[in-house]
């Protein structure tokens, strides 16, 4: 009895409906142009180019503060001494550094 069982379910593997199927879902799940592994990939960068979004949104939003800021001409100046080291022609300016601001790799 156990070869008709054989027989039967390789009649079933060998019916032409199933093979068809089976090539079907094979070629549209891995060769497909929308494939899953593409249309995984896909999302992934979606996800990617929202967090850059999300970020360069933060972004934007302190610039506008900054540039706010700056419609004050003494908030520029200020700006400027601070970030970009200006001065005044009649000024002398110092830098304090800390040992643990100094990178050990300079000595």
């Amino acid at each position: 009895m156990k070869p008709f069982k054989r027989i039967r379910s390789s009649k079933w593997l060998t019916n032409l409906y199933v093979l068809i199927g089976v090539f079907f879902l094979v070629w549209m799940l891995f060769f497909d142009a929308n494939s899953v592994l593409i249309q995984w990939q896909l999302r992934q960068e979606i996800k990617a180019l929202e967090q850059e979004k999300h970020y360069l949104e933060k972004e934007i939003q302190s610039d506008s503060v900054l540039l706010r800021k700056f419609k004050d001409s003494l908030e520029k100046e200020r700006y400027a001494r601070e970030h970009y080291l200006f001065k005044r022609d009649n000024e002398d300016l110092f830098i304090i550094e800390y040992s643990d601001s100094v990178n050990p790799s300079e000595f």
